[in-house]
């Protein structure tokens, strides 16, 4: 098919940096196509979404070298509205992209400024909120949304516009996974039905391996890798080295292939896949052997029981009949019984407006509750200040921008420190230790930085000041694999200390692999919490909460039925592996 999107010996530096974020890049993106963008925190993601999408050269300043076409148009040369109605681009930042109060006046907004003709106004603004699951929402405010609702209105405003191309910068960031998952359908089904150019940069591997026909692997503002899924994932080892996660069932196939015991042409990317490659390898037995049938490897059992050994302590968080409503339609939380205790990571897993981000505030004390009670460290957060609260709890919010505020990063993460009465000298030491420990740029701008390097300018913040209870509210949005696993060790040490963390995430493999216990919402309850791994199996209750099981816990499952009993329980790739590995020497 023919190109629409050109790019010939394209580099970009932002304002007077000497640093360039994209260096020599030669890409040609064919009309239709279904393409997905990877790579590591500043490696030139963004940036490449601004140059399709024309905001560089005309909104962001810089030095530009190359050639950019879009649909045979030089985007120097064009104007920033020509090209608009060519690529329809979703941002990173969702709240820099609104501009209106309310979700059926955003949309239109775009309509109206494109000049659709007005009797197609009507049936546009009604599929696209259709298309994104979002009609119920037509009159909301959009300041009452949650992030992932805000997500939703932000690609159905685009959608609206019936762009020939259009450019996602992480748009299942702040989704549950069936959301997500929804949304490249609705991705699939435009490019399906219009032939619209879809371009998608993500960090969930997993759904780029499901949905794109191309991956392009970005490092250092150049093309590291580029081709089919399966092209670009049976090279894990090398995604790895520069920092990109491949899909747990990839590194299954690829860790069977390089052991010897399974012939893989290309790597597994669904589970579907990895169960028919486990099949091949232990020569299709589905028969359980007698000997294995009491046997287990359940990785989690090591974190459960180190969560039950601090039972006998005081919980740090205790919530009794907790509810909590902004007002009709809105987010609410409703008769809440949490228990956590020092040394637990608790996931709180679940749709988007379940009511997850609420729960953190009501935690924090920025909420209390219309009733019920709730208790931190013994404190009650009705009659206790937030100052006094803020010296036991530090929050890591949703977006990092907004509790970003000093002019370099050494500055900002020794600034809690400072204002709990530590000195400045003493602050600015404990501060460069964890500094140094998460990578960054002591003396950088916070704001100069990538946004995944922002989340952990926050996080490294909130880290610092040691507190007894550490909230998360999706920690690893934005980053990449090195840095995600980076963040999520220091909060497992931090816990392993004394700490209680409370983790709202909606990546469930880091879920699976962090938390001790998961707390399972939907519609302002807690349907269920309980042990991480044992909740995962549960498909009903996945279902009300609209989860998706981790890869790794659906396939040992599907295989423990199947196959072998012992494969329940199983949690992370190399034990999978390891017990194919046994039960192949064994056969």
């Amino acid at each position: 098919m023919a190109a629409i999107i050109e790019l010939r010996e394209v580099s970009f530096a932002y304002g007077q940096t000497e640093s360039l974020a994209l260096k020599d890049l030669n890409l040609t993106i064919e009309e239709g196509g279904f393409v997905g963008v990877i790579g590591p925190s500043g490696a030139g993601k963004s940036t490449l979404a601004s140059v399709l999408s024309g905001a560089i050269p005309h909104h962001y300043t810089g030095r530009l070298y190359g050639e950019t076409r879009v649909a045979g148009l030089d985007t120097c040369e064009a104007s920033l509205t020509d090209i608009a109605t060519i690529v329809g681009s979703v941002l990173q930042d969702i709240d820099a992209q609104m501009v209106a109060s309310v979700v059926e006046d955003e949309i239109l907004f775009g309509l109206e400024n494109f000049d659709v003709p007005r009797d197609q106004i009507e049936q546009r603004l009604t599929d696209a909120l259709s298309a994104v699951g979002i009609a119920e929402l037509r009159e909301r405010e959009i300041a009452s949304l949650s992030g992932g609702q805000k997500q939703k209105v932000a690609i159905a405003a685009i959608l609206a516009l019936a762009p020939r191309v259009l450019v996602l910068d992480e748009p299942t960031a702040a989704l549950d996974p069936i959301s997500s998952r929804a949304v490249f359908d609705v991705l699939r089904e435009a490019q399906r039905l219009t032939g619209v150019t879809v371009v998608v940069i993500e960090q969930m591997v997993a759904l780029l391996a499901e949905y794109c026909d191309r991956i392009i692997v970005l490092d250092n503002g150049s093309v590291a890798l580029d081709g089919t899924p399966h092209d670009v994932f049976g090279h894990s080892d090398e995604l790895r080295a520069i920092g990109v996660d491949s899909p747990r069932t990839a590194r299954i196939s690829n860790s069977l292939a390089s052991l010897g015991l399974v012939e893989v042409e290309r790597p597994a990317l669904t589970v579907d896949e990895a169960q028919a490659l486990v099949m091949q390898a232990l020569d299709g037995r589905t028969a359980p052997t007698s000997d294995m049938r009491t046997r287990s490897y359940a990785p989690h059992d090591a974190r459960e029981t180190g969560a039950c050994a601090s039972r006998g302590t005081a919980p740090i968080v205790e919530l009794e009949g907790v509810s909590f409503s902004y007002g009709a339609g809105c987010a609410s939380v409703d008769d809440i019984d949490l228990t956590v205790r020092p040394g637990e990571i608790l996931g709180v897993v679940g749709q988007n407006g379940a009511g997850k981000t609420t729960l953190t505030k009501l935690l924090n004390g920025l909420l209390k509750p219309v009733s019920g009670s709730v208790r931190i460290a013994g404190l009650d957060t009705r009659s206790t200040p937030v100052s006094t609260l803020a010296t036991h709890v530090a929050t890591l919010f949703q977006n990092p921008d907004r509790q970003l505020c000093r002019n370099t990063v050494l500055e900002e993460v020794s600034f809690g420190l400072e204002l709990h009465g530590v000195d400045t000298t003493t602050a600015r030491e404990r501060a460069d230790a964890v500094i140094e420990r998460f990578g960054l740029p002591a003396q950088s701008a916070p704001f100069s930085l990538s946004r995944g390097q922002r989340q952990m300018v926050a996080l490294a913040g909130v880290v610092v000041l040691d507190p007894e209870l550490i909230i998360l509210d999706e920690p690893t949005s934005g980053l990449d694999y090195r840095e995600c696993m980076t963040v999520m060790e220091t909060v497992r040490k931090r816990a392993h200390m004394g700490a209680a963390v409370i983790m709202i995430c909606h990546d469930m493999e880091v879920v699976s692999d962090f938390a001790t216990r998961i707390a399972i919402m939907a519609q302002g309850r807690i349907l269920d919490c309980g042990p991480t791994h044992r909740l995962f199996t549960q498909s009903d209750l996945l279902e009300q909460a609209s989860i998706t099981p981790p890869q790794v816990i659906d396939l040992s499952e599907r295989l423990a039925d199947i196959v072998d009993p012992s494969f329940a329980g199983i949690t992370e790739v190399s034990d999978l592996v390891a017990r194919v590995k046994e039960l192949k020497h064994r056969a």
